[in-house]
C-alpha cells in the first residue's frame, strides 16, 4: 500500500513534529501514558533485570548498520515473541502535556507520537500502546517479558518494514522517567516502544512505564 499522503503534506507534517517538540514536552519526564486499568491478579510481566543490564546504545563491530530511512508514517507494529501485530494510528499530545495512548476500547491497537521522527528516520521513533482496559490485557501486556535480541517490525505507509533489535528493557518510575535517556536522540534510528508498567494501585493506577530500547537492523 502506497503512502495516502501527498508529497506536499507529508513535508508540512514533517515541519510540524520537528525534534523539538518532543524534547520540550517529553524530556520534561511529565509526558507518559497513564492509562491501564491493574484490575488482573497476576499483572502484565515486568522485564528481567538482566534485560536492563546497559541501556546504551550497542556498536555492532562488522556489522553494516542499514541506512536512515526516509518520512512515512508507521502503519503496523509487530513483535512476533509476543504476539503482537496491530495497526497503528498517530498520536500527539493531550490537553494535559501527556502522550496522547491510543483509544482504550480497542485492546489491539498501538500509536506513533506525531512529535518525533517516523519509524527508520535517524533519531527516536517513539510507538505507545495499552497494557490492559476493562476488559482485559490490551495490545502490550507481554511488553514486559521481551528480551535482548528479540525484534520489532514496523511497518511503514511506503511499504518497508523497519525491523528493530532490542537491546534493553526496562521499567521507569514515572515520577522520575529520565526522558533525555528515553527519548535521546543516538545519532542513528532508534525506536522506543512504551507501555505502563510498575506497581499498581486503584487510586495512582500504574506507578512505572515500561520502555523497550531498540535500534534499526534490517529494512525489508
Amino acid at each position: 500500500m502506497s503512502s495516502s499522503q501527498p508529497a506536499d503534506e507529508e513535508e508540512q507534517q514533517r515541519k510540524r513534529a520537528p525534534w523539538g517538540v518532543i524534547a520540550l514536552v517529553l524530556l520534561t519526564g511529565i509526558a507518559l501514558i497513564r492509562n491501564g486499568s491493574g484490575e488482573f491478579d497476576l499483572g502484565p510481566p515486568q522485564p528481567a533485570s538482566a534485560a536492563a543490564e546497559d541501556l546504551r546504545a550497542p556498536s555492532s563491530p562488522g556489522a553494516k548498520a542499514p541506512k536512515p530511512l526516509p518520512y512515512s508514517v508507521a502503519d503496523r507494529v509487530r513483535i512476533p515473541a509476543i504476539q503482537v501485530d496491530a495497526p497503528v494510528i498517530p498520536v500527539g499530545v493531550d490537553p494535559d502535556g501527556w502522550v496522547d495512548a491510543p483509544p482504550p476500547e480497542d485492546p489491539n491497537l498501538a500509536g506513533w507520537f506525531t512529535g518525533g521522527v517516523t519509524p527508520g528516520e535517524k533519531g527516536t521513533a517513539v510507538i505507545v500502546g495499552h497494557v490492559d482496559n476493562q476488559q482485559g490485557p490490551a495490545v502490550f501486556y507481554g511488553l514486559g517479558s521481551l528480551k535482548k535480541g528479540n525484534r520489532v517490525q514496523v511497518v511503514r505507509k511506503d511499504q518497508k518494514t523497519a525491523v528493530f533489535e532490542i537491546y534493553g528493557i526496562k521499567v521507569f518510575e514515572k515520577a522520575n522517567f529520565p526522558g533525555n535517556r528515553v527519548y535521546g536522540s543516538t545519532g542513528a534510528p532508534e525506536l522506543r516502544v512504551i507501555t505502563c508498567g510498575g506497581g499498581f494501585s486503584e487510586q495512582n493506577g500504574y506507578d512505572g512505564n515500561v520502555v523497550v530500547f531498540a535500534r534499526l537492523v534490517e529494512v525489508r
